[in-house]
């Protein structure tokens, strides 16, 4: 079985994880109704608390996460594959991962997977972010084999990082999955690009579930949630940062005819690189 229709859904979560996951619950039901049999949720969709104080109170361990509970029930009750993008859960070692978990319809958690690169930077419009003062990163990607795909597991910032993207599809990757919170100031500038590249340059389809708006903590995100196909063409996409559900029909046999019409994946070569300058003569007569 290579087809099946995927959700991504767009949320706005705020501080408050209960109150999350009833928002997270209608808009399950919503793509559930349309006929998805994969459901994608954005990074941060239990809280997103910008306060390290308010955070560290609010998070807890995964067995007590009321989204993984939530998640876990409704993946059983309509028989669905739910992708949580991602949501803070609190460590053995007292640390919290940025995590997402992927529950089965039977309602048992298939795989997990923490954000390996941390947003750690600083923008020119004054915004400055330090994902790594609050969160462990991971060290190992995942792939999960589901009936009717191979999905490769991603978070927001691991975008720009196309090196974790080659090695999910080089182990069989057909749909990427890239769940995120990304800045409207980063949002405006890449992300329709980048997750377009990471399709193209990987013969694969990539689904994208974002959070949109101005949250509670005050910060503001980009939306416009996206599913690609493996040649780059957009088969859905919420063209603004408001909740919602966005679906579409996914063939996987799409991304083996476009790996064979252009093989990069086994056409790709080990090289190291050279350094060049200038020879000595060259560099005195540019001094003069």
């Amino acid at each position: 079985m290579s087809m099946f229709k995927a959700a991504a859904i767009q949320m706005r979560s705020g501080t408050d994880p209960q109150r999350n996951a009833i928002d997270l619950e209608a808009l399950v039901r919503d793509a559930a109704s349309q006929g998805a049999t994969y459901i994608q949720t954005p990074e941060m969709t239990g809280a997103i608390v910008r306060d390290r104080e308010a955070r560290n109170a609010l998070f807890t361990t995964q067995d007590r996460d009321p989204i993984a509970a939530a998640s876990a029930r409704l993946a059983a009750e309509l028989g669905v594959f739910l992708h949580i993008g991602s949501t803070a859960i609190l460590r053995a070692d007292g640390k919290l991962a940025n995590r997402a978990l992927l529950f089965a319809p039977d309602g048992a958690l298939v795989t997990a997977y923490d954000k390996i690169h941390m947003f750690d930077v600083d923008l020119d419009n004054g915004e400055s972010w330090r994902e790594s003062a609050a969160y462990e990163p991971g060290r190992e990607g995942v792939v999960a084999d589901l009936p009717f795909a191979r999905l490769g597991f991603a978070i927001c910032y691991d975008l720009r990082f196309p090196q974790l993207f080659r090695a999910e599809a080089l182990a069989g990757a057909d749909v990427l999955t890239v769940p995120a919170a990304f800045t409207r100031q980063t949002g405006e500038a890449h992300w329709h690009v980048l997750l377009r590249a990471r399709a193209i340059e990987n013969g694969a389809f990539v689904i994208a579930a974002a959070q949109g708006g101005l949250h509670e903590d005050g910060r503001e995100t980009y939306g416009h949630s996206l599913i690609v196909d493996p040649w780059g063409r957009v088969l859905a996409e919420a063209a603004h940062d408001k909740p919602a559900v966005i679906v579409a029909e996914i063939d996987t046999a799409l991304s083996a005819a476009a790996r064979k019409k252009i093989p990069n994946l086994k056409n790709a070569r080990e090289f190291g690189i050279a350094q060049a300058g200038l020879p000595e003569a060259a560099l005195k007569g540019a001094a003069s």
